[in-house]
């Protein structure tokens, strides 16, 4: 893919900078397709996509010779087709099919708030977030034919680990809201409002938990890659964990709002990491 070139940055002339002008274009369409819309979840429609195509024009740039590039860029196809899976059947796509929480953000910040939110956070800073944390595929690129080591292979297992476990949570997820709404429409009772059975026993949002750990495990390719554990491409998997930690802020404030027994769920089962709490719920 060329070089679009039309703002300078330091990457300009490598394959991860061609990743980013394309990010730079399709955070301008989200903001324009929000503002056209009234709706924000185009960024989210874009989520899993993202990631695999940054990884694989940096790997097709490399003519597919770079085994590290090549694992890197495999696991993100698997990590983008396992969520755009999810995405597809709850009705992402769809139209009107916003994520819940753009309402409640919309209601708290009015008309004008949320414009300066589009054109600020919603549409480039996400955009560019994805980018950055795919970016530790640009340190393999960089150490060329370097041959794969251990830390290399712990992070591929772990990758897959939590890409097995958080299939398991969205698994467990669909059913309990299947069968929810399966109750709803015939008018049955719904003892159990929200799910707190199976992962869900142990952490209160498994599947975040996953999420932010195999990002975070791509990181350590960067870091077999370039020999250093401190390396700029590690700010991304830093800041996809500062944005979680609002979106669970919100989420729960939601579903505490929504059923009054949330609160004893907060209260005994921890937010992420099973066994570990942090300050109140």
């Amino acid at each position: 893919m060329p070089n679009i070139n039309f703002i300078p940055h330091p990457l300009v002339g490598t394959p991860m900078g061609a990743a980013l002008d394309l990010c730079v274009i399709l955070a301008v369409l989200c903001w324009l397709a929000a503002v056209v819309t009234r709706e924000y979840s185009w960024v989210d429609r874009l989520w899993s996509l993202c990631p695999p195509i940054y990884c694989l024009i940096v790997a097709f740039a490399n003519d597919f010779g770079s085994t590290r590039v090549n694992l890197m860029t495999a696991l993100a196809v698997l990590w983008g087709a396992r969520l755009t899976f999810n995405f597809v059947r709850k009705g992402g796509y769809q139209k009107g099919g916003e994520d819940y929480r753009w309402a409640t953000v919309r209601e708290r910040y009015g008309p004008i708030g949320i414009q300066i939110m589009n054109i600020t956070f919603i549409a480039p800073g996400q955009m560019l977030l994805i980018w950055w944390f795919t970016s530790p595929v640009h340190a393999a690129w960089e150490a060329g034919d370097t041959p794969l080591n251990g830390l290399d292979f712990l992070a591929a297992a772990l990758f897959l680990l939590f890409l097995i476990v958080e299939t398991v949570a969205d698994e467990q997820m669909w059913a309990f809201q299947q069968d929810k709404r399966r109750r709803i429409a015939d008018g049955e009772d719904v003892a159990q409002p929200f799910m707190n059975t199976g992962l869900f026993r142990y952490s209160r949002h498994p599947n975040y938990l996953c999420e932010l750990g195999m990002w975070w495990v791509f990181y350590l390719f960067a870091v077999a890659a370039s020999g250093e554990w401190i390396h700029w491409t590690g700010a991304g998997f830093v800041a996809l964990t500062a944005l979680f930690v609002g979106s669970i802020r919100l989420s729960e404030s939601i579903s505490a709002q929504k059923y009054p027994s949330y609160r004893d769920y907060q209260a005994s089962v921890p937010c992420i990491i099973p066994g570990l709490r942090l300050g109140k719920p």
